[in-house]
């Protein structure tokens, strides 16, 4: 991979930096040509701090360093994105990434849904909610309810009606979703199941 690193004047390129599990951006430094090639040497990220005027392994002093994965170059070759895991935060500021959010997985729609389900449950309005008024009835309901979806995935698998199989495939996530935090659980523990059976 050829770097520009001759773009600027001060032969510094951007490096974002990304956890590999989380997918999520803990912060932005720079490298020269001497911070990469230790990062690559080393395997552990470095810059070139801008305010030192001199190389910067993140985690020097705080033992917080990154573990390198992974580096790709954009397409004008002058920004880098690299895959990282993380050990301890990351930000100077004790918070998991410099923009103050924790680095947890995050499953997009599926994450949000997660939290919406915690919300109503928290809410308790029985009257107004599905969830909250499932979950009144207790973890057996719930798991009948798991139950009795899967039994319906079952069978539209085997019709020829896809609308069908795809709605009741969604019914059995959402209250599969339910079951788990009925459990005290959310999809990440499942995924780290499976994380655990691949190795």
């Amino acid at each position: 991979m050829t770097i520009n690193f001759d773009k600027n004047s001060d032969g510094l390129v951007p490096a974002i930096i990304q956890d590999v599990t989380t997918k999520n951006i803990l912060m932005l430094g720079y490298m020269n040509h001497d911070a990469y090639a230790k990062t690559i040497n080393t395997k552990q990220v470095t810059f070139y701090s801008r305010s030192k005027q001199r190389l910067w392994t993140k985690g020097e002093e705080s033992g917080h360093v990154l573990k390198l994965i992974d580096i790709k170059a954009d397409c004008d070759n002058d920004a880098l994105l690299i895959l990282a895991t993380p050990k301890g935060p990351t930000c100077h500021k004790g918070t998991d990434t410099c923009w103050g959010e924790e680095n947890t997985p995050n499953y997009g729609f599926i994450s949000h849904l997660e939290n919406t389900i915690a919300s109503r449950i928290e809410a308790k309005d029985i009257k107004k909610s599905y969830v909250a008024s499932l979950f009144a009835k207790g973890l057996n309901k719930i798991a009948q309810k798991v139950g009795e979806e899967a039994v319906e995935v079952v069978i539209e698998a085997k019709d020829d009606n896809d609308d069908l199989f795809l709605n009741e495939s969604a019914d059995l996530l959402f209250h599969y979703l339910m079951l788990l935090q009925a459990k005290g659980y959310k999809l990440n523990d499942v995924v780290n199941v499976l994380k655990h059976r691949e190795k």
